[in-house]
């Protein structure tokens, strides 16, 4: 449950709501060629003000609401 990433803040839509965008890099098991995997994730701020651009990191936690389930540390 303690899943752990880091991230690009691409969008501030409220107050307490940032959408972090996580990029996961791996090679292809057959061809070796190098895999983009990119997944957004609406984040919790608790309180922090964030810009777009901000690297951050985010940790998995209780549902807070509809699709907020992580918090940045």
């Amino acid at each position: 449950m303690n899943n752990t990433m880091e991230g690009k803040v691409v969008s501030v839509s409220s107050t307490s709501t940032v959408i972090v965008l996580v990029v996961h890099q791996f090679r292809h098991p057959l061809y070796k060629k190098a895999v983009n995997r990119m997944k957004r994730f609406a984040v919790d701020t608790g309180g922090k003000t964030l810009a777009v651009g901000d690297v951050v990191r985010i940790v998995e936690t209780r549902p807070i609401s509809r699709h907020k389930h992580f918090k940045v540390l």
